[in-house]
């Protein structure tokens, strides 16, 4: 039985629940999960088998304690299978420009911490309203609106693909078993058609 960490950072909470719903999926395949926030736990890399790293993006970048959990672990991180979960709500825009923002954040964070996860995956966060204050919940009304999405501030919107993390986690959990190079698992992430 393969043993994974999920370590996430989180701002609203969507991270945290995105990165639960992971352990749950990957435990369904027999594999035992762990799960961590880095702003309150340090595990140590060395103990799992294979480490999914999930944060979210805020004002250009991710959760500071998730950057320095990375960069004291990336030498171990590097000789295992990993994945890197980005949660967004700009992946919902179709636009070219968008995408090419996003990967260059995720780059820039690979390039910081030293780090080379095995595969990247994009996933769609939420817009929690109802845990903003008057100027962010102003600030993410225009975003939303630029990416097509709610703008009612009365609740929250969840744009999380559930089923597609669940078949990414699924996939994650065999490439452990079967190698670091299973073609499913970049298909999982979208990276191949």
């Amino acid at each position: 039985m393969s043993r994974i960490l999920v370590l996430y950072g989180t701002s609203e909470g969507q991270t945290a629940k995105v990165a639960r719903f992971l352990a749950d999926a990957l435990r369904e395949t027999g594999a035992a999960a762990d799960v961590a926030d880095a702003g309150a736990d340090w595990p140590d890399a060395r103990r799992y088998d294979a480490v999914i790293v999930a944060a979210s993006i805020h004002a250009g970048g991710y959760q500071r304690a998730v950057k320095r959990w990375v960069r004291a672990h990336a030498g171990v991180l590097n000789e295992k299978p990993t994945a890197f979960v980005s949660v967004c709500l700009a992946v919902l825009q179709r636009e070219a420009k968008v995408h090419q923002e996003l990967s260059a954040i995720v780059d820039e964070f690979v390039r910081s911490t030293g780090w080379r996860p095995s595969t990247t995956k994009y996933v769609a966060g939420a817009l929690a309203y109802s845990r903003y204050n008057w100027f962010t919940r102003l600030a993410m009304v225009r975003i939303a609106r630029k990416a097509g999405g709610d703008t009612d501030t009365s609740r929250d919107h969840e744009y999380t693909d559930w089923a597609d993390v669940r078949a990414f986690a699924a996939a994650f959990a065999r490439s452990v078993t079967a190698g670091p190079t299973a073609p499913e698992v970049e298909r999982a992430a979208g990276k191949v058609a």
